[in-house]
């Protein structure tokens, strides 16, 4: 088994940022120090064209999934670190494909990048010399520069040279910026927890909203809820969940409101409400689970009457994806199993028999006026209850 003792990441978008790179680049520094904590003997070092993380001789696999869950990274290798030596270069990279060969019969080719051009050797005689040091050393690997099994990168920079063979696929996006805020209204079904995993992919922080309705919805959904934000801590840090008390207002709108537009006028008392501890938590958006025409709800007629209320920007990240890819992403993400617990939430319990599909702003006016709007958004933001979702921790903290 080959001794790796580096894990090299690469920015991928981060490297397009231009002058906001740096500060990318420090949030990604900082988020992977976080996922790495415990690891204490490891270092993590940035430079212009990557990150670097010497590992001083623990496990690289456990260690190489924590950092696929980190936004910013565009991809990552184990890596074999030596001196400025060819022989010694040579050596490890025989031990190299030979732990990744396994002797499975496989094709290869090696790439040399020599940016510190003091080593006393070209590129493509590098190329040359280890890749057949390498062939009169093992059996049952042959040659294949287009489309090899495995690729043999060395990267001869100032402090070393770095040998990899593997690429992992790393989480893509951009790191998290924490003054980059949004509150993601979260229910506990498949959609809105994709919406927030994906909305954290663009480099944005969220807290999370949802509307609780005891005693129609019960604490098994709330747990749900709070099960759901749990997994999407593994992508971005601790999270806040605001905990809304939903019963009375959901009893007045059935009460005092026409049925078929029940729904549009819940949705809007959701937003109003999602809106205020925006401005409390200096939040900059809402992010919904929103994709257009899968429900009453989420027709363009609705979404326009729903906006009404709000001058927020709304984020509706799933906008133009069809149920089985919004499902597809939720089960590679380990959200899925979750979503689909049979406990309903405060969107179901009141679900009218005919909600209007195509509401109209003029008429939801027309019958919020018959409602104390400005009485219940305030009963709801006053009884809300906030706690954290600690990324590390099986148990939650109340927020004091």
């Amino acid at each position: 088994m080959a001794m790796y003792d580096h894990i090299i990441i690469r920015y991928g978008e981060i490297s397009l940022k231009g002058k906001n790179r740096k500060g990318f680049i420090s949030s990604l520094k900082k988020r992977v120090k976080q996922v790495l904590t415990g690891y204490d003997s490891i270092e993590v070092h940035q430079s212009f064209d990557r990150m670097v993380v010497k590992l001083n001789g623990a496990n690289h696999e456990p260690v190489i999934n924590k950092l696929k869950t980190v936004f910013g990274i565009h991809s990552l290798s184990v890596a074999i670190k030596t001196e400025h030596d060819l022989d010694l270069i040579k050596e490890k990279a025989l031990q190299l494909v030979e732990d990744q060969q396994r002797g499975e019969s496989m094709t290869f080719k090696v790439t040399v990048k020599r940016p510190f051009k003091q080593f006393p050797h070209r590129s493509q005689d590098m190329n040359r010399d280890i890749g057949g040091f390498v062939l009169r050393n093992t059996e049952n690997l042959t040659v294949d520069v287009h489309n090899p099994d495995m690729e043999l990168k060395v990267e001869v920079k100032q402090d070393g040279a770095y040998l990899s063979c593997n690429n992992s696929v790393g989480a893509g996006g951009l790191p998290t910026v924490q003054d980059n805020k949004v509150m993601l209204m979260l229910s506990g079904g498949i959609d809105s927890p994709v919406a927030g995993y994906l909305t954290m992919k663009r480099g944005v922080k969220v807290e999370a909203v949802h509307f609780h309705s005891p005693p129609f919805t019960s604490e098994r959904s709330r747990q749900k809820v709070e099960d759901l934000v749990k997994v999407l801590t593994r992508y971005g840090g601790d999270i806040r969940l605001h905990v809304v008390p939903f019963t009375n207002t959901q009893k007045t709108i059935q009460k005092e409101m026409p049925d078929n537009y029940s729904m549009t006028i819940m949705r809007r008392m959701m937003m109003r409400i999602t809106e205020k501890l925006a401005e409390q938590n200096h939040a900059l958006a809402i992010a919904t689970g929103e994709s257009l025409g899968q429900v009453a709800s989420q027709t363009i007629q609705s979404m326009n009457t729903i906006n009404e209320v709000t001058n927020y920007p709304i984020l509706r990240p799933l906008i133009s994806m069809d149920k089985l890819e919004i499902m597809k992403i939720s089960r590679a993400i380990d959200l899925y199993d979750i979503s689909i617990r049979p406990y309903e939430d405060c969107c179901t319990v009141f679900l009218p028999e005919a909600p209007k599909t195509k509401p109209k702003r003029e008429h939801a006016n027309k019958f919020e006026q018959y409602l104390p709007v400005d009485e219940l958004v305030q009963e709801a933001v006053a009884g809300v209850e906030t706690i954290i979702i600690n990324e590390k921790d099986e148990e939650f903290s109340e927020l004091l």
